[in-house]
């Protein structure tokens, strides 16, 4: 039997935002991995094996991923959002790079998902309607300084900037610490999104500035958006104009 891999991406939580072709995978798949919290978003069946983990365990689960594809199974790997945006198929092809040299020759697939930022910025128009950038405030994987830095060429750049893992237990103070050095680089009006559980029936959305966001408001399932220059309010509606013709330079 010719086994597997499919690197899947769940969505950002409505069962309606996952794709037919990741669906169509997990009706094939004999063997499921990966966190608990998204293996769990999947029906249980008689002749699917479930392997969950707790967080922090990537390498892990790609490796085991692996060793079961390499024996034949039809193997998925779930991450939410898309599995290629902080998650999980960069971690397959580590374990790749590092493993088996006959890993490299297995049937592996991306499916690709949508990840949490097109969804927040769906719920409040098109602040993404221009240049963007995504950073992940977490620095289990990463020193601070780095991230620091990369806020700073951000900002000076201009771009629009998605804030993924703005705040946990274990870090609850970065989120803060970043809206500060925004502040030195960015006007006060920048407008600044917090988007909880988006893609949810539960989504919230808060719009506020830069000059007043409260970085309290954020949790680990919130995305937040920083504008740029060019981004405005209509209405109720946030967008990103695609023409940047007069923009401050």
């Amino acid at each position: 039997m010719s086994g597997w891999l499919a690197i899947a991406g769940m969505g950002p939580g409505a069962a309606q935002l996952i794709t037919p072709e990741v669906t169509e995978a997990l009706a094939e798949a004999t063997d499921l991995i990966g966190y608990a919290t998204y293996v769990a978003r999947v029906p249980a069946r008689a002749d699917l094996s479930r392997h969950a983990s707790d967080n922090r365990e990537e390498l892990d689960r790609a490796r085991l991923a692996l060793r079961l594809a390499a024996k034949g199974k039809r193997v998925v790997v779930v991450s939410s959002g898309d599995p290629g945006v902080f998650a999980m198929a960069a971690a397959v092809f580590e374990a790749v790079e590092a493993g088996d040299p006959s890993w490299r020759d297995l049937d592996i697939r991306v499916l690709p998902g949508i990840s949490a930022m097109f969804a927040a910025a769906a719920r409040i128009g098109a602040p993404l309607g221009h240049d963007f950038c995504a950073i992940n405030l977490s620095n289990n994987l990463k020193p601070w300084d780095l991230i620091e830095r990369r806020l700073r060429l951000a900002a000076q750049a201009d771009f629009v900037i998605a804030l993924y893992n703005p705040a946990s237990k274990a870090r609850p103070h970065q989120l803060g610490q970043a809206f500060e050095l925004l502040r030195k680089l960015k006007a006060a009006e920048t407008p600044v999104l917090f988007v909880r559980a988006a893609g949810t029936a539960e989504a919230e959305v808060v719009t506020t500035t830069l000059g007043a966001a409260d970085p309290s408001r954020a949790d680990m399932r919130t995305l937040v958006i920083v504008g740029a220059s060019t981004t405005r309010q209509v209405g109720r509606w946030i967008y990103t104009p695609r023409s940047e013709r007069g923009a401050p330079s």
